[in-house]
């Protein structure tokens, strides 16, 4: 777990941040294992979701306590600011959807730990592209306003996210092969807290390079909903991200307590690449298809090298390529661009209006291409358990 470097960088919050891999989400954890009469867990849930938790019969303890959290948002809590950051990410939802891709899940599977639940559940490199229009789905929820509003959309899908956590902690315990001494918990909190900081600072930053230009106000209020999001999904106040500085933190302690990729890893990194990134980007290209998949897979490549930085992507097997100096370069040709974006476009809000039609428009292609009837892996049909290698 490298305690000693992540201590000398970073004091107690290194060591709080190192004892929190054996901590899970107590509420939800009690939650998945109480038994319910005539109903399960999930559709207890979903059930006080939509109605509220008097309408579970003999509802029990651990869903009450769930739900007494739930219920008493935050008096932090701002709704106006988590709906400007909803306009202003929309706004970007093209630049968005790539660096989640390129850059945010990449950073994530540079953790061989991190990875071990969805190898040991068969999702890992197995659909790539199934779980990315999962993620979107909830995405589209969240980055909606009103989404996080207890009646939302976004807020129902954070919870049931949460829900599925839980189920796969437990799930990981019943096969019997987790190794909890050298592992920790499955999904702990700290790499929930770098979930966070994947769709927060790390999407912020290669939206950067891409161009993309946030104010203040708009990067105060995606921190705050990413804040708000991990409150809802279970995180500890001491690990919850609050701003820009405590992404990067969280950033650097899962690089130093990281025992780098493997080859599972790896193969997650090709398949998503291969079977999801480039051919997504391939079918906003003309010309002939062998010509779109070959430039296409040549720009996802230099965008991820660009990313994550020659190190990490020699480590995750990503092929070089010359054109990740031309990207590098590009960025304030980039950046002008998106300025004049705004003026042609007429504004800021005409922007995130056609913004919202165009992800639905792209959710619904997508699910069609990929032939997704669910909406998140509670509901998804079942795929077989890999046992560990």
């Amino acid at each position: 777990m490298n305690v000693d470097r992540a201590r000398a960088r970073h004091g107690a919050v290194g060591e709080y941040w190192v004892a929190s891999m054996w901590q899970g989400d107590e509420l939800a954890d009690a939650v998945v294992d109480t038994s319910f009469a005539g109903s399960s867990a999930t559709a207890a849930v979903r059930t006080a979701l939509e109605r509220g938790i008097d309408a579970v019969d003999d509802a029990p303890e651990s869903l009450r306590a769930l739900f007494a959290f739930l219920d008493d948002e935050p008096d932090w809590v701002d709704h106006d600011r988590l709906d400007r950051a909803a306009d202003a990410l929309i706004r970007h939802t093209a630049a968005f959807g790539i660096v989640l891709g390129a850059a945010s899940l990449l950073r994530g599977a540079g953790n061989s730990i991190a990875g071990k639940p969805l190898v040991l559940t068969g999702r890992y490199a197995s659909m790539p592209a199934i779980r990315s229009v999962e993620v979107g789905e909830w995405l589209r929820q969240v980055i909606t306003p009103g989404g996080m509003r207890r009646d939302g959309g976004g807020f129902a899908y954070t919870v049931r996210v949460r829900l599925i956590h839980a189920h796969v902690r437990r799930g990981m315990y019943r096969l019997g092969t987790w190794d909890e001494t050298a592992w920790g918990v499955p999904i702990p909190q700290p790499y929930m807290a770098f979930t966070m900081a994947e769709f927060g600072h790390i999407a912020l930053d290669a939206m950067h390079t891409l161009g993309v230009r946030f104010s203040e106000d708009d990067l105060d209020a995606i921190y705050h909903l990413w804040r708000y999001v991990g409150h809802v999904i279970g995180m500890d106040d001491r690990l919850n991200p609050r701003d820009a500085a405590d992404h990067i933190r969280i950033e650097e302690l899962y690089r130093l307590t990281s025992p780098g990729p493997d080859e599972h890893d790896r193969e997650f990194v090709f398949a998503l690449t291969d079977d999801y990134l480039v051919p997504e980007l391939a079918n906003v290209l003309a010309g002939p298809a062998t010509m779109r998949h070959a430039v296409a897979s040549t720009v996802m490549h230099g965008l991820q090298r660009v990313f994550l930085g020659d190190d990490d992507a020699d480590a995750l097997h990503i092929p070089d390529t010359r054109l990740k100096h031309v990207i590098r370069a590009a960025g304030p040709m980039m950046a002008a661009a998106g300025r004049a974006r705004m003026v042609v476009g007429g504004g800021r809000e005409r922007l995130s209006r056609r913004g919202y039609r165009s992800r639905d428009v792209e959710m619904t292609r997508m699910r069609t291409a990929y032939g997704v009837t669910h909406q998140l892996v509670d509901n998804a049909p079942a795929v077989p358990q890999r046992q560990p290698s």
